[in-house]
């Protein structure tokens, strides 16, 4: 697919919008739109016009190459201090019968499940209650490295460890730091939700705040940690709360480079405190993934939960500038399907995700946590894939 042609015939189109021209010429100049522009491109790009873009810039970085691995995730409870709006997921401390809590065995047990199986990540995220504290984390990352050291543990989210380092009498910094010498890899990138306080203080009032998220993703890159970000989008925000958001990011990232991905991550409306805001449509998805691979430059990677998202609008999305759809998760989260998504039960074979990138027209590559190519299925003819041999038969005389 030539993108280099679409964005050529926007930019001699003589009725589009001037604003629109400027901006697409930009993107062709590798030039970095700014505040104003990100707005209006919510405000005023089609969906065609925002696919053209994302995908020429998506091209430029990655060419067809999409990229999965191989992760399950790991969630200690779903009991949690903060009472998150839009959250279907945890249940506060009074209503801790209706949730579960981990020890750290159980966790190893779920790790230990997957000893033949050759994954690579572990990613580990829920909520968060005062027992599961630092020396509670320390001992399970020391413990899943000793078990496993090439498992990369991709644990917690800012949210969980600014409770966690406030409760130790720690610095972001040195919390960090004593978890990655317990064996901690890499962040993932939740919590951010919104950073503007004219939401965040509506959805998530009692949660660490937009600088507290972004500094503790600076230490971790200070360390050397590779880390991801997201936004929640779809609910009460405007479009310049959205671009305020990665505009925030954009700015670290120019400071410290340490961020990897970024996961747009759509609100779900079943079963939480929100329900009566309507979920935005497909389309909506879409340009939310365009304008998100037209704003952050500096972000190497765009990626779509497809558990969140559903598999066909996964696929679509890697025409709006998504290059990353995330892993196996073999069913091990319940964060997306507790709060709607379309699948309950979360789980693709390697042969499955090969096939859905391959579906439209993209390239599936295998890749560990930091984007390490580990298998190129592009060719890649699985066994009962394989078309059917013939033989010659006897002569019979």
């Amino acid at each position: 697919m030539n993108f280099n042609n679409q964005i050529e015939i926007i930019l001699t189109d003589t009725t589009l919008d001037p604003n629109l021209k400027s901006i697409a010429q930009k993107v062709k100049n590798n030039q970095r739109i700014n505040f104003d522009e990100g707005v209006y491109l919510y405000e005023h790009g089609s969906l065609s016009y925002l696919g053209v873009l994302a995908n020429y810039i998506r091209n430029k970085k990655h060419g067809d190459l999409t990229y999965f691995n191989r992760n399950f995730h790991i969630e200690p409870t779903n009991v949690c201090v903060y009472d998150c709006k839009f959250c279907s997921y945890s249940r506060l401390i009074k209503e801790r019968e209706q949730g579960w809590e981990m020890d750290v065995d159980g966790m190893m047990e779920i790790v230990k499940k997957y000893d033949d199986e050759p994954v690579t990540e572990v990613h580990i995220t829920g909520g968060v209650v005062p027992k599961q504290n630092l020396d509670f984390y320390a001992d399970f990352f020391r413990k899943c490295k000793a078990h496993r050291p090439d498992l990369h543990i991709k644990g917690l989210t800012p949210v969980e460890y600014y409770y966690i380092f406030k409760k130790a009498k720690l610095s972001h910094y040195d919390g960090l730091k004593f978890l990655q010498e317990c064996g901690l890899d890499s962040m993932p990138g939740g919590g951010a939700e919104i950073f503007h306080p004219e939401v965040r203080e509506k959805i998530a009032h009692d949660k660490c705040t937009a600088e507290q998220w972004l500094d503790i993703h600076e230490q971790a890159h200070k360390l050397g940690m590779r880390t991801n970000a997201t936004m929640l989008y779809g609910h009460i925000e405007e479009f310049r709360h959205r671009v305020d958001h990665m505009e925030r990011l954009r700015l670290l990232q120019d400071k410290t480079f340490g961020f990897q991905t970024f996961i747009p991550l759509k609100f779900r409306n079943k079963e939480n405190q929100m329900s009566d805001v309507p979920e935005v449509s497909v389309i909506e998805d879409l340009r939310n993934y365009a304008v998100a691979r037209i704003y952050l430059d500096n972000f190497d990677h765009i990626k779509a939960y497809w558990a969140m998202i559903s598999r066909n609008t996964a696929q679509l999305s890697l025409n709006f500038g998504v290059d990353d759809i995330d892993g196996t998760l073999d069913d091990t989260t319940k964060i997306y399907s507790m709060a709607g998504a379309e699948e309950q039960n979360p789980a693709m074979s390697t042969k499955e995700l090969v096939k859905l990138i391959k579906e439209v027209g993209r390239k599936p590559i295998e890749r560990d946590t930091l984007y390490n190519v580990i298998n190129d299925y592009t060719d890649f003819v699985f066994e009962e894939d394989e078309k059917p041999k013939f033989y010659n038969l006897p002569v019979i005389n």
